[in-house]
Parts: structure tokens; sequence; C-alpha cells
């Protein structure tokens, strides 16, 4: 089994130090069972090698690409040659059936490639009620997420709601086509997606699961995860 991670330069140089990378330690994968790719690798990686890919967090995506301007230029953070990395490689895994995973920065990728758009700044355009850009510590939970597909993938993690982190300037705004909507916010955003049509296994969450892998629901998310990456290897 192989997994790769794709993450931004910065999170790559942290190497088994990433949290994202310890997550799938976590859970029972192995260091050389593990990838951790970023724009910086010389070309977007040969997706045959993997049996999965996981879509971490980082900056924002260009607005560009959901055909709007930056609204908001001193918040808005834009990595163009993480987007143009990270859009090929989707596609590649998407067209492969490979598991996917996608977590913050991920489900709005996700959703943006699959034609939806973004909040570009929660404060100023969304009715929101909770500080979904929490102070406290990362790993510590701030907010209540509600399942509202009793039928997805994330109901196999918890039932009801759970609650979790929120690290998230933006959000999912119109959801792109393919995809349904597995939980919300307590204050109504989008937090966790799904494929709607019969893909293998394609979850992704806007808060961020591997900060607590130690909590037995978002530890299952990871083993979810994982056990798909190995059907594929087997």
């Amino acid at each position: 089994m192989k997994i790769a991670i794709s993450v931004s330069d910065k999170e790559k140089a942290k190497g088994s130090e990433s949290p994202y990378y310890k997550a799938l330690l976590a859970v029972g994968v192995k260091p050389e069972e593990i990838d951790v790719v970023s724009p910086l690798d010389p070309s977007i990686p040969n997706i045959k090698d993997y049996d999965g890919v996981l879509f971490a967090g980082g900056k924002d995506i260009n607005p560009k690409h959901y055909e709007e301007a930056i609204k908001y230029p001193g918040l808005v953070q834009i990595d163009d040659k993480r987007d143009a990395f990270e859009f090929e490689l989707f596609a590649r895994a998407h067209r492969h059936g490979l598991p996917i995973l996608g977590i913050c920065r991920g489900i709005q990728m996700i959703n943006v490639k699959f034609g939806g758009t973004l909040y570009q700044d929660l404060q100023s355009e969304a009715p929101v009620e909770r500080e979904h850009m929490q102070s406290a510590p990362r790993p510590e939970p701030t907010h209540v997420v509600i399942l509202t597909d009793p039928e997805s993938r994330l109901a196999e993690t918890f039932k009801g709601s759970c609650r979790v982190n929120s690290l998230h300037r933006q959000a999912i705004k119109r959801l792109g086509r393919g995809l349904k909507v597995t939980a919300h916010s307590e204050d109504g955003l989008v937090e966790a997606v799904e494929s709607a049509d019969a893909y293998p296994f394609l979850m992704a969450v806007q808060w961020h699961p591997e900060e607590m892998v130690d909590r037995s629901e978002q530890r299952k998310i990871f083993e979810k995860f994982v056990a798909k990456c190995c059907e594929v290897a087997a």
C-alpha cells in the first residue's frame, strides 16, 4: 500500500513531524507506505504508484477558479502553484477511482474542482454565529457539527453530532455538482461532503481531524480512508 499526502511546501518540510503524517501512523500505516508530496516536486506524482490520496490544509484557493476576483486582498492568501498541482493530482486520482480524503483546504479544493464556490471571508459574507478561526489550541474542539446524512460514510464515524476544532476563514458557499453535504455546523455552514454517486471513497471535512486523532470519531475518519486504500492495494 502507498498513500500520498498532498501538502504545502512548508508542511512538507516538517516531514514525519507533520500532523497528517502522524495521523496515518496512528491508524497503523507504516512510514514506508506514506509519501508527502507538494508543488516542490519536479512533476505531478505518477498516480499509478498510489492507493489513495489525502489533500491537506493550507492557503486559500485562488478565487479565479470559481470565476471571482480576490475581494479581500489583506485576508485571502493564495498559492497558485499548489492550486495547479492539486487540481491535476485530484483529477488523476479521481479518474483512477482512488480513495480520496480532503481536510480543510482539501474540502474547499474539491468543491471548487466540482464547480462549486466559496465564501472568501466568512465574517464578511456568511451569516456565521460561531468562531470558525479558533483562538484555542489547534487540538481543542470548539463547536459542534451535525450529521445530516445518516446513510453517509461520515455516519460510520459518529452518530448525530460531534465536537470539532475549527481553523478556517473560508467555507463552501455553492455546493459543487456531484457532491452531497453530510454535515453542517450549528450555524449552517457546510462541514463535510462526499461524492453523490457510487464513487468508491471520497470524503472531505472542514475541520482538522489530524489534530484530534486521539478522539475515536476523528480517528475513525482515517481508519475508514486507510481501509479503502488497503482494498485498492489488495
